[in-house]
């Protein structure tokens, strides 16, 4: 028998966000309960040269910067804020077990350990069973884990003399093919493709599969700045407020300079909206084969098939797998429920923001009922009317959790909020300006965003 309040299951950027702010604020012992042997969920298995698509600022656990919160003074994007490696991500997860959490004395980790259900949990090194007792709240931060490449078989068949590899292998190659076949249409696929060509590799030797176009979120503009960040939510009410049709305001937001697309001859129709770069979008630019032929069927060597016909590709091609999920796209729940509480984003697209504000509604709050109503779930966005959906629920979200005024004190006080308006910067002319325009545009804007996202059902 395990002696806790609550019990952790997932430790992971969520998991570690919400376990963090609630010990910051109630006097409770927590069990955190993990397969992997460490702490930092996805990033411990993540291909070797990812970074943070977003601004280390943006992401961790409350108390805790992650990096220093400095500007990047060289390379392509000198003046951005910082973006981690997987191995600093990692390295800031251990510290946050170790000096933060196991150090008060009231976080227990389980490492390589399976919840099965009915407040139990068993170590898939030795076989030992442990309890929770009755007064226990399960905490699900597992709910939307993602799906990742290194851990995830290819969705398609392979040959047996078929080369196909997960993302993860790149980094280990012996030799070099004379064609690489970069598969999928994500974050993912994009990184492979810029590390690809940044290592010497040719354009004309890649070949990009990719099912669906993506639109992408200009980091430029999604910064740790108020100025720049509620200018972005600014120009993105006035560019919905204006719009006819969500292609139309995928177009706008793109003149606006906030979001971005591969290429300009196609409109995409997939919006994850992972942030990009000027300069790696100039990059993927120079990949001039790419293949949109829905998803791939079957990899046999020197073809891809689809299901309506197939390519030629080179005998000695690696194929990369990045065609992961990636975001888990399940159905959104209220996150106090009768059995678990279930971590989801609540404003939208800051997960670690929304289990950290979970975090600290359950240390200061008795009334479940209560708590959803401050903080509803705002989904995962896959297509156009998807992100608009995303956008009204997690302002709506924000409106909401924003006008309790301890919370409000909280959340301006943490990095991981990215409508954090320093208090520096308060009094400035330009914040000023900042928000009176987004003021006058952000409730017409939803109220579009609302009417836009209703007219597709998926």
């Amino acid at each position: 028998m395990v002696d806790a309040d609550y019990l952790v299951v997932g430790a992971g950027a969520t998991g570690m966000a919400f376990t963090d702010a609630l010990i910051d604020h109630a006097d409770v012992r927590v069990a955190l309960v993990d397969r992997r042997h460490g702490v930092g969920g996805h990033w411990l298995e993540a291909y070797p040269f990812v970074r943070l698509h977003q601004a280390s600022a943006f992401y961790g656990v409350a108390s805790t910067l992650l990096g220093g919160g400095r500007l990047q003074r060289h390379g392509p994007e000198a003046g951005l804020q910082e973006r981690a490696t997987r191995s600093e991500i990692c390295a800031y997860y251990e510290s946050m077990l170790a000096d933060r959490m196991l150090e008060s004395g009231r976080v227990e980790f389980f490492a390589g350990c399976e919840y099965v259900g009915d407040r139990t949990f068993v170590s898939r090194i030795s076989g030992e069973w442990f309890a929770v007792p009755e007064r226990c709240r399960i905490v699900d931060a597992h709910y939307l884990a993602p799906a990742i490449p290194a851990e995830t078989p290819p969705p398609f068949g392979v040959a047996d003399d078929a080369r196909v590899i997960p993302v993860n292998d790149l980094a280990r190659l012996e030799e070099a093919p004379s064609e690489f076949v970069v598969v999928g249409s994500g974050k993912t696929a994009t990184d492979a493709c810029v590390w690809l060509l940044a290592r010497g590799v040719e354009p004309d030797a890649i070949c990009w599969v990719r099912p669906r176009d993506p639109w992408m979120l200009n980091r430029a503009v999604v910064q740790p700045d108020p100025v720049v960040f509620l200018g972005m939510v600014a120009d993105t009410m006035q560019a919905a407020e204006a719009s006819a049709s969500l292609a139309d305001l995928f177009l706008r937001l793109e003149d606006a300079g906030v979001m971005l697309r591969i290429d300009q001859l196609v409109v995409p129709t997939m919006a994850k909206t992972p942030t990009l770069a000027a300069w790696e979008l100039e990059a993927l630019r120079t990949i001039g084969r790419v293949e949109r032929h829905g998803h791939i069927v079957r990899v046999d060597r020197g073809r891809v098939v689809f299901a309506a016909g197939s390519i030629a590709i080179a005998d000695d091609a690696i194929v990369v797998h990045c065609a992961a999920e990636g975001l888990q796209y399940r159905p959104l729940v209220p996150i106090w429920g009768p059995e678990a509480i279930t971590l989801q984003p609540i404003r939208a697209g800051f997960p670690c923001f929304g289990a950290a504000l979970a975090g600290y509604v359950e240390a200061t709050r008795d009334d479940d009922q209560e708590k959803n109503r401050l903080c509803p779930p705002s989904p995962y966005p896959d297509s156009m009317a998807a992100w608009a959906r995303m956008t009204v629920m997690g302002a709506r979200g924000a409106m909401s959790f924003g006008s309790e005024p301890d919370i409000a004190a909280w959340a301006s006080g943490v990095a991981i909020n990215p409508a954090r308006i320093p208090p520096e910067l308060a009094g400035s002319a330009e914040l000023g300006d900042t928000l009176d325009r987004l003021q006058a545009h952000l409730q017409p804007g939803l109220a579009r965003l609302a009417e836009l996202s209703a007219t597709d059902p998926a």
